[in-house]
């Protein structure tokens, strides 16, 4: 097979294969001199972009992390047409906003830093995908590379997808029902604003993570560790761990756990559709190499 164990070991392990004869076969001690230079030159571009965001207090603060508790913001306004529109008022979400406090001296300082390694870990990661591709490229046969082609914009635009799908529409039903949620009248929310920033930098990271399900499944059907069949026999376990994953990062109300399972349910059957697709595809090279045909025709087999 064009990619087994074995290779995904090599990757591990920081381990290339040869590309050419005459090309020389690095050694361990080599291949990481080689990774720690993707490693540095990933963390300078993140320090970067970390520099950078903590440069725009305004924008991060005043425009992005507040704006989701105000009336006026985009999910909460569509929310509220919507629910005027069916006649309800159980739609119009964060109609109160409610102050932040901080109860620390360097309190206000320590979250700006925070949340600026945050926003610059989120804007760092494609280029983070595209440093760890630089790296086991070399490792790949010409025609897995035709296959990988276009992994790495893939991988970023799934991750920021699942962001702004996280910020968009969890981190506010998080925040109406956290916020609004009172054990009694005689007791008052004063929220924290670090535990603010935190609800939503947990909400937001999770959702870019849980986004790459796609991506794990191509690869882990490329390695030959799942199959399309083992996707759909465990389609019905699947579910519950989608709800109990929605429910771990959605407030505890069951309008939001329904509003972020649909699309994780979404991204597992397109899962299951490129595991299918691959699998196919590693059958007919499979075959071919059976027969006897030559790599040539093993990458025309696999078209």
């Amino acid at each position: 097979m064009p990619f087994d164990f074995y290779t995904a070991t090599c990757y591990m392990f920081g381990r290339k294969r040869r590309n050419s004869v005459n090309e020389k076969e690095m050694t361990f001690l080599e291949h990481l001199e080689e990774l720690r230079w993707h490693i540095i030159r990933s963390i300078i571009f993140m320090v970067a972009m970390i520099v950078i965001a903590f440069t725009q207090k305004n924008l991060i603060f005043n425009k992005i992390i507040l704006a989701p508790k105000n009336p006026d913001f985009f999910t909460n306004r569509i929310l509220c047409k919507l629910g005027s529109l069916v006649n309800t008022d159980l739609l119009c979400i964060n109609t109160k906003p409610f102050e932040l406090i901080n109860i620390q001296m360097s309190g206000q300082l320590t979250t700006h830093i925070a949340i600026s390694i945050v926003a610059g870990l989120i804007v760092s990661i494609p280029y983070i995908f595209w440093e760890f591709w630089r790296f086991i490229k070399p490792a790949l046969y010409p025609h897995e590379r035709k296959y990988a082609r276009g992994s790495v914009g893939w991988a970023s635009f799934l991750f920021l997808l699942g962001v702004v799908f996280g910020y968009f529409m969890i981190v506010p039903l998080s925040i109406h029902f956290l916020g609004s949620y009172r054990i009694s009248d005689q007791v008052v929310n004063q929220i924290y604003v670090r535990s603010y920033i935190g609800t939503i930098s947990s909400v937001v990271l999770a959702s870019g993570i849980v986004f790459e399900l796609p991506l794990i499944a191509f690869f882990l059907t490329q390695i030959g560790v799942i199959t399309p069949s083992f996707m759909i026999k465990y389609r019905r376990h699947s579910l519950v761990v989608i709800l109990i994953l929605a429910a771990i990062i959605t407030p505890p109300d069951i309008f939001s756990q329904i509003l972020v399972s649909i699309p994780l349910i979404g991204l597992y059957e397109v899962g299951i559709l490129i595991s299918k697709i691959v699998y196919k595809r590693k059958q007919k090279e499979h075959e071919a190499f059976m027969k006897g045909e030559d790599r040539t025709d093993i990458e025309k087999a696999s078209l």
